[in-house]
């Protein structure tokens, strides 16, 4: 009876310890691993941009008239000093007349004040006349004299109106568009259209607070890798020119955060239009830059964590600094290496002190289905 409770005792603990084991053996699963690798890359980050024309003006009217004459079309391409609208006036060419008749008039006053103030000196030198005399025909003179000059003023004030009749181009530029036609009536101020130099053009663009200072930052690093940038176009094609980034606004918005970004493009084919839209691309070289997944992490209040196993293949939570991305990808800047062991896929179901069989996945067969160009060292 003895033998046979021992024997049945012994069974149970066997069968218990098999139970035990495979339950042991069921709580270690496996995940894929991976270590993070060292490359080259180019990120680039892409800004909605405003397109204007380094010159862009409004063509006014400066004097009341009607449009008689228009010597260009919209679209068109003029350059500097070529006639674009003549306004009629006959008015004007009516004072310009009256304005040289007076001053003609005046000028011979003048001459005869002169002839009285010589006749004038010699009577004063035979006693005939008085010093009076000669003092009143001296004031006559310079009275004339200003009058002489008032009116030379006014023919020329008239002459300057009867020019702003011809409507030149200030600049090189395209024409936009033409609001009145011939015939209609210019008052002062009354726009006639728009044009615009746009052999060059600037591409303004918001950034924020934290971008400007990285900007600032990547400067000191490259002045010249920061400062060229692209500018996409409205279809998502490539300008064929590059910019650069010539300045910045002198303080923040505080409704936005963000400051305001100036960059220059050539525009030789006149493609670009003022008032266009697009993106501008600003690229930043990075060397020996650590790169692991971005499935590979998670975040607990606003800090990033990684998972790492140990030589026991214990799972340990580790916090991690990365300040760029890329797709699928994040840039380390702190917190691993190169020989770390991270768990890949199945982070959800991870917790810290967990014993796990790892199975080590390639970082070249994570990335082979991904869009981005590297250099593994």
């Amino acid at each position: 009876m003895k033998h046979l409770l021992l024997s049945m005792l012994m069974v149970s603990i066997l069968l218990s310890c098999t139970i035990q084991a495979k339950e042991e053996k069921k709580v270690v699963e496996t995940f894929p691993v991976t270590s993070p690798i060292v490359i080259d890359t180019t990120l680039y980050t892409d800004y909605v941009a405003e397109i204007n024309a380094v010159q862009n003006v409004e063509i006014r009217a400066r004097i009341k008239g009607y449009l008689d004459k228009i010597y260009v079309d919209e679209g068109k391409y003029v350059k500097q000093g070529q006639i674009l609208f003549r306004i009629d006036n006959q008015e004007l060419n009516e004072h310009v007349t009256k304005a040289g008749a007076i001053l003609r008039s005046t000028i011979t006053e003048l001459k005869a004040s002169e002839i009285e103030l010589f006749n004038t000196k010699r009577l004063v030198e035979k006693n005939v006349v008085s010093n009076t005399e000669l003092e009143a025909a001296k004031n006559k003179v310079d009275m004339m004299k200003a009058k002489v000059e008032e009116a030379q003023s006014n023919e020329s004030f008239c002459k300057i109106q009867l020019k702003y009749t011809l409507i030149k181009a200030p600049f090189n530029g395209i024409i936009n568009r033409i609001p009145n036609k011939i015939g209609s009536l210019t008052e002062d101020g009354t726009l006639l259209t728009n044009i615009s130099n746009n052999g060059e053009v600037f591409a303004y663009f918001d950034v924020s607070e934290k971008e400007y200072l990285n900007y600032n930052a990547n400067i000191k690093e490259n002045t010249q890798q920061s400062n060229n940038v692209t500018l996409i176009l409205a279809n998502g094609k490539e300008h064929p020119f590059k910019g650069k980034v010539e300045t910045t606004e002198g303080e923040i918005d505080q409704s936005t955060g963000n400051i305001a970004f100036r960059a220059r493009f050539n525009n030789p084919e006149k493609i670009l239009k003022h008032g266009a839209s697009g993106k501008v691309r600003l690229l930043k070289k990075y060397e020996n830059a650590l790169i692991i997944p971005q499935k590979a992490t998670f975040e607990i209040q606003d800090r990033m964590y990684v998972y790492i196993i140990d030589n026991k293949n214990q799972v340990k939570s580790r916090a991690i600094v990365s300040t760029h991305r890329m797709q699928h990808f994040y840039i380390v800047d702190s917190g691993l290496d190169i020989n770390d062991k991270i768990i890949y896929e199945g982070i959800q179901n991870i917790k810290d002190g967990m014993t796990v069989k790892p199975k080590f996945v390639e970082m070249s067969t994570i990335s082979k289905d991904l869009t981005f160009v590297n250099t593994p060292k």
